[in-house]
């Protein structure tokens, strides 16, 4: 992976270098290595570009009619054309064998590089790559979240032999990207890195509308997701209360219990967390989990969250619970009955969205004393005016 980094994507960590790598001059990247099913390492990583823009600001000029912002939309698509690809390259010899054609691509080096010319051997070499790796046929898999009919069968990796664009383009009411594809079953790939690299590969481009939207989310939810699942979990927890027995006020002192109870659940959740040799060979070589540009603070979002929820709820996430027309009362309303209000104020307490306060973090000082740690809301909150501009 740092082979990786230096050579292909030419990050240079004093930004002096204005060259930059096959995708152009890097300013920022952040990866993380997970283990597939069958414990197969592989590594999800986002690559900030020197120049991109955001979303909203490729869709402004995209729906944008002005000489400029027309010739930035063509120098995008030809830019993600040259760097994106989702095709089996021609056979340029079916006469002609390279190492590739006998032994399974990934086992095998490449071709040399001729920075000049892209010989025929490198151009078989690659075919023999991307239809190997790149390739995609349906399975099982494919169809798992498919309820039946009248629900369309479609693949849940979007790749169908029906998904063909000849020519990548704007749309021209919503600035969403649709990217060429010339094949709707070989999965996207870069042909530099996967010369290089020798393996299954996808790449993709965050640009504007729905698609970058859905990739954000698929970012977000994957890096938080939980390699125990919920229900395993709970399962576990069950299993230690049970080991633990029931509790005996005369016979168990309260504060040992608790702590074995602890210990047990701490034990069964750890003995279900499932780990393939190559993970445990890679934490014990004491290899790398994660490659980063930049060095990382823990941000602690979800105080954040419920501040901005109670200075302004969100009606499509936090529907209201109140109605917004309440009934003006009457000289014919009839007081409610004091004693229900108790049976009645779990009926109407707040969303508890809104009532959880941040977790307080404590931790020891010199002495030992177990003391409380920064507040990171208060600390935003009370920032100074030369941090005005610092926004989360």
């Amino acid at each position: 992976m740092k082979a990786f980094i230096s050579a292909l994507l030419g990050y240079d960590p004093n930004q002096k270098d204005l060259e930059g790598g096959i995708l152009g001059v890097v300013k920022a990247y952040y990866g993380c290595v997970e283990a597939q099913g069958r414990g197969t390492l592989h590594c999800h990583m986002l690559v900030w570009v020197e120049g991109g823009l955001n979303p909203n600001e490729i869709k402004k000029r995209a729906l944008s009619t002005s000489e400029p912002d027309v010739e930035f939309g063509k120098r995008l698509l030809a830019f993600l054309d040259d760097t994106i690809s989702n095709f089996v390259p021609k056979d340029p010899d079916p006469n002609l064998s390279v190492p590739s054609s006998d032994h399974h691509p990934c086992s095998v080096r490449g071709m040399p590089v001729d920075e000049e010319t892209f010989s025929p051997e490198r151009q078989k070499d690659l075919r023999n790559l991307v239809s190997q790796c790149q390739t995609h046929t349906h399975s099982k898999t494919c169809f798992k979240y498919w309820r039946g009919p009248p629900e369309p069968k479609t693949c849940r990796f979007d790749l169908h032999e029906d998904n063909f664009h000849r020519d990548s383009s704007f749309d021209p009411e919503t600035g969403e990207i649709c990217l060429r594809c010339l094949d709707g079953l070989v999965n996207n790939f870069n042909a530099t890195m996967i010369e290089a690299i020798r393996c299954n590969m996808d790449i993709k481009f965050i640009g504007s509308g729905a698609s970058a939207k859905g990739i954000l989310y698929y970012i977000t939810d994957y890096i938080t997701k939980s390699q125990l699942k919920t229900h395993v979990a709970f399962a576990m927890l069950e299993l230690a209360v049970k080991k633990l027995g029931e509790f005996n006020p005369l016979l168990d002192d309260r504060t040992t219990r608790a702590k074995k109870l602890l210990q047990k659940c701490a034990y069964a959740m750890i003995s279900q967390q499932e780990l393939s040799g190559q993970q445990v060979a890679s934490y014990l070589l004491d290899f790398e989990d994660h490659f980063t540009s930049h060095s990382c603070r823990n941000f602690f979002w979800t105080p954040f969250e419920t501040f901005i929820n109670r200075q302004a709820p969100s009606p499509e996430c936090y529907p209201s619970k109140v109605s917004n027309s309440l009934p003006e009362a009457s000289e014919n309303t009839v007081p409610s009955d004091p004693s229900s209000d108790e049976d009645s104020d779990s009926e109407h307490d707040p969303d508890p969205i809104f009532l959880n306060d941040e977790e307080i973090g404590v931790s020891f000082d010199g002495t030992g004393t177990l003391v409380r740690t920064g507040n990171q809301l208060a600390d935003y909150e009370k920032r100074g005016n030369e941090l005005d501009e610092v926004c989360v």
